[in-house]
């Protein structure tokens, strides 16, 4: 890293970036949208040049071995998500300039609940080819028409004179591209400039986003800033600054909004804030993975362990949307079987070293809440299951406490049938754990048919920001044309998973929630499950060992926009 950023600055440092980009808000509005297309082809190809070093500075931090498949979880999470959202942001300012309607019409459509939801993936046939069986959809908050989806989209560039801003971005520490996918969110949608404090965790991204950012801090238009909680507290009490954006924790967002000290408690209480500059945050939360029973076979136990073993270890468990929650029911008798499963593989899987600062303390307040919990491997914060929890316990630690690392809970909940388990597994969601960022479900398709109309009131009822079927919410975080955030109508004094979207490429107004369809059996095992698609074992399962090959091709495929990695990347696939 340079001299000139250092994990502190002086606050001389901070005043005269925020006056550069102050300087030049104005001049970022009324920059041609040609001109912003080229700037964000630029950045997709930056990243490209960047994107070997950027992993290999991924892997040394997180003390990963030279050539690991994990480091797959770093070419998708890092520089693929971050030309892809360039890509796909440049895509909808090409569609701005042609005079094209924002959001297509043949992707509207109103759903039998009377909501209307907007398809954002697949979208086209590579999307088609490289995650064959998932559909997204964005789905609009109430009341909403199909001619307002299209209508409220986009809003900076419909406006005659479009409002200059300054936003400050608070980096996240764990996943590479939080940081620039918020950057570009608040650039291209929001129209602000923009100054990205990095978190010291992952300060080493910042040589990286000098060079992928480059002509857009030359222009003024971006400054990178570093430093740790006093330099944070700084920027969000600036008199320059218009707009905050924070990806962390409760305690994080509090701090900025009520302060610190003997009087914060009772200023969140009032809800007396501290500044009256707006706040929009991604605070992560309790998430659940929900289980419905069926007729599995052995390969299905074993894939679904696979994968909820992957939703929970992704990054060693460093995920706001990490799985902290296994929901099953209670009547269902393989459930043994899946947590089983599930040990099995946690077996298999080589020791991690746990980064993330924290994981100790967090581990070991795990294990002191639950000293009956079961400790699966070795290393300094182990995975851990706890087993049996009470689900109508209001004060148990796991349904209230993000442990931001490998401890799973475990909960069995009652039901005579599919739909009134899905009933209390929803109820449960919603109203025992902390958070609404993101929520799965897995159930077998003949299940899900059987039950349709149970499955369809399910996913209707779950209050969550994204909800994953047969996926994970992580996989709809690179789908970066979905939206991401909490379920809407979080208040400034009890924000849970916080408020506002990031990501949502199609720049859509009013949105509610993002669903994820994906598959329950990877091919060819699938046909025998009554379901057309090609994906194998998904890439960002811990137990890929072709990811990080993947990962790289997804990479050149994002960064160049040339199909020549596909045949290349789906061979990869395959062999993973």
């Amino acid at each position: 890293m340079s001299q000139r950023y250092r994990l502190v600055m002086d606050v001389s440092t901070i005043d005269r970036s925020l006056g550069v980009l102050a300087e030049n808000s104005e001049r970022w509005t009324r920059l041609p949208i040609s001109t912003k297309i080229y700037l964000l082809d630029d950045v997709r190809q930056r990243v490209g040049g960047v994107a070997a070093l950027w992993v290999e500075a991924a892997r040394i931090a997180k003390r990963l071995a030279p050539g690991s498949p994990l480091l797959g979880e770093d070419w998708t999470s890092g520089p693929y998500a971050t030309a892809s959202a360039a890509a796909a942001y440049a895509e909808t300012l090409r569609r701005i300039d042609r005079g094209d309607p924002v959001v297509p019409p043949q992707l509207i459509r109103t759903l039998p609940n009377g909501q209307v939801a907007v398809r954002v993936f697949p979208t086209n046939t590579e999307d088609r080819l490289l995650l064959s069986g998932h559909t997204a959809d964005v789905w609009m908050l109430p009341g909403i028409t199909e001619d307002d989806a299209e209508r409220r989209a986009a809003a900076f560039y419909r406006a005659r004179e479009p409002h200059d801003s300054v936003a400050v971005v608070l980096g996240a520490g764990n996943i590479a591209s939080i940081p620039a996918l918020d950057l570009l969110t608040e650039l291209f949608t929001h129209g602000s400039v923009v100054a990205l404090k990095l978190n010291p965790v992952n300060a080493y991204l910042g040589e990286f986003f000098e060079t992928i950012f480059a002509p857009l801090i030359e222009g003024g238009f971006v400054r990178l800033l570093y430093g740790g909680t006093e330099e944070g507290t700084y920027l969000t009490r600036h008199s320059l600054v218009d707009r905050i954006h924070v990806t962390g924790a409760t305690s994080t967002h509090d701090a900025i909004v009520f302060g610190t000290g003997p009087d914060a408690a009772a200023r969140k209480a009032a809800d007396d804030p501290v500044i009256d500059t707006p706040v929009t945050s991604e605070l992560g939360g309790v998430g659940p993975t929900i289980v419905v029973g069926g007729e599995w076979s052995d390969a299905d136990l074993r894939h679904q362990a696979e994968h909820i073993i992957s939703q929970k270890l992704h990054n060693h468990g460093f995920n706001c949307i990490a799985c902290q929650i296994l929901v099953l029911p209670e009547s269902w008798n393989q459930a043994d079987d899946l947590l089983n499963a599930m040990r099995s593989v946690v077996a298999d899987l080589d020791e991690r070293w746990a980064y993330y600062p924290g994981a100790i303390d967090r581990q070991q307040a795990a294990l002191e809440a639950h000293p009956e919990a079961e400790v699966l491997s070795d290393g300094s914060a182990p995975v851990t299951f706890i087993t049996d929890l009470d689900p109508d316990d209001p004060n148990e630690v796991c349904f209230t406490t993000e442990f931001f690392g490998a401890v799973l809970g475990v909960v069995r909940l009652p039901g005579v049938d599919a739909g009134s388990y899905l009933r209390n597994a929803v109820r449960f969601a919603n109203e025992m754990l902390d958070g609404s960022l993101g929520a799965n479900v897995i159930v077998h398709p003949a299940t899900m048919s059987k039950h349709s109309q149970d499955f369809d009131d399910a996913v209707r009822d779950l209050r969550y920001g994204t909800i994953a079927v047969n996926s994970w919410v992580g996989v709809a975080f690179a789908m970066t044309r979905a939206t991401w955030g909490s379920f809407p109508g979080n208040r400034r004094n009890d924000i849970r998973s916080g408020n506002g979207i990031a990501h949502n490429a199609l720049m859509l107004d009013g949105v509610e929630r993002t669903v994820v369809h994906g598959t329950f059996a990877p091919f060819p095992r699938t046909i025998r499950t009554g379901v057309w698609h090609a994906e194998p074992l998904p890439p960002h399962f811990v137990t890929n060992t072709n990811a990080a090959v993947i990962g790289e091709l997804l990479t050149e495929y994002a960064a160049t926009g040339s199909i020549k990695p596909i045949p290349r990347l789906l061979a990869a696939a395959l062999r993973g």
